[in-house]
């Protein structure tokens, strides 16, 4: 008799338990989500998360609100996420610089992107580029030439130190060698494209939707792109391959959706279904291509994780080679 009443409350606890998750799937999310960026408005991460939100918050039916928590090269939004609480009311817009740049080139890094996030999805990317000021003499082959015969006389400026437009501007540097060009860093692309149109630097390195209509409006011009090919919408600008005669430079800026490790497979699974509809809408597709970013929409929960631990791998020797990571 024991033997059955023990059945029964174990049966009636599992039903307890499972009732319980599927009353939280089933009414999540049922408040805003609040969606972290942790980079400062006006950024190519910016624009693409405040895209994203807009099209998430139709999928899930609550508000999804952006949050821009910059500092330390995204180290600062993402450790308020890592720190919240895992319930997929906080999310966060990550990018090659916090999962990857992130623990390569910080000496005690206080969070492991794999270890302390629940991958949702990786998102899209945008293809880099580098520009120079409109009243640059020639394009990047010229430029090239003069960094490589007058050693330190140039300076290009990026979106901040240890972030992947950084090490793309160091990648190219180390790449085509006997470069001595000066990295300026500033707080996010809002500073970086303005320094250079006031000609405190000679080269920026971004993304293309950040510079695309500054180069239509002749306010800076666009000498190179770091692709397998010439992109349509700016067809006369060569790939770094095409002037350097690297075999494969390319580089691009591509962003993740995570939530605090913990999060319940039921509401991950939510929210990587509500991320495939939601960048599969007409809509969204169109005013991601307005600003040059392709949405991916095959990288989620496992395969986001292991996206992210390939990049690891793949960029530790490009980091130690270049000498960037710190003491």
């Amino acid at each position: 008799m024991k033997l059955i009443q023990s059945a029964i409350c174990v049966l009636a606890s599992c039903f307890v338990i499972s009732t319980g998750v599927a009353q939280t799937t089933a009414t999540y999310p049922t408040k805003p989500i609040r969606l972290v960026v942790p980079f400062p408005a006006g950024g190519p991460t910016d624009q693409f998360a405040r895209q994203y939100a807009q099209s998430l918050s139709a999928q899930l039916g609550k508000p999804v609100v952006v949050d821009n928590k910059s500092g330390a090269s995204g180290a600062i939004g993402s450790l308020e996420v890592k720190n919240s609480a895992a319930d997929g009311y906080t999310l966060l817009f990550g990018t090659a610089s916090t999962h990857v740049l992130y623990g390569l080139m910080t000496p005690k890094p206080q969070y492991d992107s794999i270890k302390d996030f629940t991958e949702i999805a990786v998102v899209g990317d945008a293809p880099i580029v580098f520009a120079v000021s409109p009243g640059t003499k020639g394009g990047f082959k010229e430029l090239i030439e003069y960094a490589r015969l007058n050693p330190g006389k140039l300076q290009y400026g990026s979106a901040g130190e240890g972030t992947y437009l950084h090490i793309v501007g160091e990648r190219l540097k180390y790449e085509v060698g006997n470069l001595d060009i000066q990295h300026i860093p500033f707080r996010g692309s809002a500073q970086s494209i303005p320094a250079l149109i006031g000609g405190q630097v000679n080269m920026t390195v971004d993304t293309l939707g950040s510079l695309i209509n500054q180069h239509r409006a002749g306010k800076l011009k666009i000498v190179a792109i770091a692709a397998t090919k010439r992109s349509p919408l700016i067809p006369d600008v060569p790939t770094v391959n095409e002037v350097t005669g690297l075999k494969d430079f390319q580089a691009a800026l591509w962003n993740i959706v995570s939530a605090p490790e913990g999060l319940s497979p039921e509401i991950a699974n939510i929210l990587i279904l509500a991320t495939d509809k939601a960048l599969s809408d007409p809509a969204l597709l169109e005013k991601l291509a307005s600003i040059s970013i392709q949405p991916i929409n095959n990288i989620t929960g496992v395969k986001a994780t292991a996206f992210i631990a390939k990049e690891l791998v793949s960029l530790r020797p490009v980091v130690q080679s270049i000498a960037v990571k710190k003491d």
